[in-house]
């Protein structure tokens, strides 16, 4: 048990539960579970959630240590961008499920994390990282763990305020007709398909930036902000101006379901993150080269491009191999960047 002493500033006003979980660092939900357990007191007396503060108050908080997750460790190789005291960036492989769910109980990211030589400080009383944000199984690229609570309440503010910049690469089907465009549209659960999202009037507020890195035959190889973080906000919002994703199974038809040939995938890949360290508020810059069969895709298109242009000898291109890079660290990586040439 941790006991941790907080008094309330003079100038401070508002929800108990609202302050302590700002002043301790844990997450609100978590704070109101203690003060239900009776863990949090005043004067040595219990309190409610939504009892205002009061200034010069004394308010003790108890901290259970934390319980072992039950979950199994699995020890599934990861490929770790970034990591210090509070945090870690993964470039999770497509195909990894992020978080045990039902159908998916074992072979997770998380099972994956639990395996590491990793100490976890207690996510809302649980020893295990803290997932805060997603991907999507098919989806590949950088995504942020957290290793406490203290840090999971900084990413998550930084989230909330849009503070993250997360940048994907994505390869569209079509001519996208502008270079540089953003996509505004709400997003809310599909009234006709309730395991899809899509672009609704009653949807949450959701906007994606976008900017053309290649045009090729018959698809757009694409740079996205992901401004907001709804679920599936990429893949609907291409799909919402008719230009779905290559090989997606949810939102695509036929040719962009398929995808180009060769390709097995979703072509979706968080390629770069950039936000403050939780603990000292440096800029963490990462990035994540795109994985070699998505490489493999965008060179048998510009073969194929180059071809149909008549820009190259057919016998020149035999045997082209496009380079792979590798993982960058923290601090922005000069030279080439993924899709240039």
């Amino acid at each position: 048990m941790r006991r941790q002493t907080i008094t309330v500033p003079e100038t401070t006003g508002g929800r108990v539960d609202r302050f302590v979980a700002d002043a301790s660092g844990l997450s609100r939900s978590y704070v109101q579970k203690l003060i239900s357990d009776g863990q949090v007191t005043i004067a040595g007396l219990p309190i409610k959630s939504n009892e205002q503060v009061v200034p010069g108050e004394i308010i003790e908080l108890e901290v259970p240590d934390p319980i072992p997750l039950e979950l199994q460790p699995e020890s599934i190789p990861l490929s770790v961008v970034y990591e210090d005291d509070d945090m870690l960036i993964i470039d999770k492989p497509s195909g990894l499920v992020v978080h045990p769910a039902p159908g998916h109980s074992s072979g997770t990211l998380v099972n994956a994390l639990l395996a590491r030589d990793t100490e976890y400080g207690g996510i809302a009383g649980v020893m295990r990282p803290g997932i805060v944000h997603r991907l999507d199984r098919d989806t590949s690229g950088l995504l942020m763990v957290a290793k406490n609570d203290i840090a999971q309440a900084s990413l998550m503010a930084q989230l909330k305020a849009r503070a993250v910049k997360k940048t994907y690469l994505g390869l569209a089907l079509g001519a996208v007709a502008a270079n540089v465009g953003r996509i505004e549209a709400p997003i809310g659960r599909d009234p006709h398909h309730r395991t899809r999202m899509a672009v609704v009037p009653s949807g949450r507020e959701a906007t994606t930036g976008y900017r053309v890195r290649e045009r090729l035959s018959g698809w757009t190889f694409l740079e996205l902000d992901l401004i907001t973080g709804r679920t599936h906000q990429i893949r609907v919002h291409l799909a919402a101006i008719g230009h779905p994703l290559a090989g997606d199974p949810i939102y695509g038809t036929g040719t962009s379901r398929r995808g180009p040939d060769g390709s097995g995938r979703l072509f979706l890949h968080s390629w770069r993150i950039e936000l403050h360290a939780p603990g000292d508020g440096h800029v963490i810059r990462a990035t994540a080269p795109l994985p070699p069969e998505l490489e493999a895709v965008l060179d048998a298109l510009r073969i194929r491009h180059a071809i149909e242009h008549g820009s190259v000898d057919r016998s020149s291109l035999a045997g082209s191999v496009g380079s792979v890079g590798s993982v960058d660290d923290v601090e922005p990586v000069g030279g080439r960047e993924p899709g240039e040439r």
